[in-house]
């Protein structure tokens, strides 16, 4: 399997790494750490050089309770960063935002990947990546930043975020996008609690079967926090074991705070399938 990714493809024989840079003064984990550019470049090139295959950049939170910012102000964080990410590193450059004029503007600046986490709802959204050749990735997200973990609830959680998954992939391939360029993300801890979230892992082969890859993101979050009872700056080991499970289970890309020991994990996963599979075991 691979992602086309603009002018680059990424094979995803094995699970890859997306390392998660946020230039934001209030994301859960790393705000305010990477504000300044100059700090910002040099994460993603440890990341790159750690293995991460994909870095996403993120100009607005969208922790629980977050405020949304303008476009102009996102802008603003991202694109001097984005510039020089998009000319200087070998790695696919995903842009992590959901208003259709920051990605244009993250397409035109040589972005490979855009990720939605509103499942790219809205027409515009559609639109500005139909216009283009980049990968998408479709994420799953009942109600906004600021209340969606006021009290969310599904009569068949894995059901319907399937359905809504599908159906979004749908409509971006109605409106020109190859399906050779979506990923899937069941989006844990946007809009879930405790039990639709661990429920999602363990029932996660019914994404990985929908013939899209997918993308799970869970590093760090409040799922692991409260498995462990610890501090964000406390949760790799848990993120890790939360990874390796998600790679077991199908899928192809994992985002992650802590690529070096996400990767090693991840390749402990595919040498235990590629010995499996040469001996047809399932």
């Amino acid at each position: 399997m691979k992602l086309r990714c603009g002018d680059r493809w990424l094979n995803l024989d094995e699970p890859r790494v997306m390392g998660v840079l946020n230039l934001t003064p209030d994301s859960f984990s790393d705000g305010g750490q990477f504000l300044e550019p100059r700090l910002a470049l040099e994460r993603a090139r440890q990341m790159v050089e750690e293995g991460a295959a994909i870095v996403d950049v993120g100009a607005e939170s969208t922790r629980p309770g977050a405020e949304g910012v303008d476009e102009d102000a996102e802008l603003k964080r991202l694109m001097p960063v984005l510039e020089q990410l998009c000319g200087e590193l070998d790695a696919i450059i995903s842009v992590d935002t959901n208003k259709p004029r920051v990605m244009r503007e993250a397409i035109a600046a040589g972005a490979h990947l855009i990720n939605d986490v509103r499942g790219f709802c809205s027409e515009e959204a559609v639109a500005a990546v139909a216009d283009s050749d980049v990968a998408t990735c479709v994420m799953h997200m009942r109600g906004e930043p600021r209340n969606m973990q006021k009290d969310p609830k599904y009569t068949e959680v894995v059901r319907e975020i399937r359905g809504f998954l599908k159906e979004r992939a749908r409509e971006l391939e109605a409106a020109g996008v190859d399906s050779e360029r979506i990923l899937l993300d069941p989006g844990f801890g946007f809009g879930k609690t405790q039990e639709h979230n661990l429920t999602l892992l363990r029932e996660l082969g019914a994404f990985a079967a929908s013939g899209y890859p997918v993308l799970v993101g869970m590093s760090r979050k409040s799922m692991i926090g409260r498995i462990l009872d610890q501090p964000v700056d406390e949760r790799v080991h848990g993120s890790v074991a939360a990874a390796t499970l998600a790679a077991w289970l199908g899928a192809s890309v994992v985002r992650a705070h802590d690529v070096a020991a996400t990767l090693d994990a991840l390749k402990v996963v595919a040498a235990v399938r590629s010995e499996a599979d040469a001996r047809g075991v399932a």
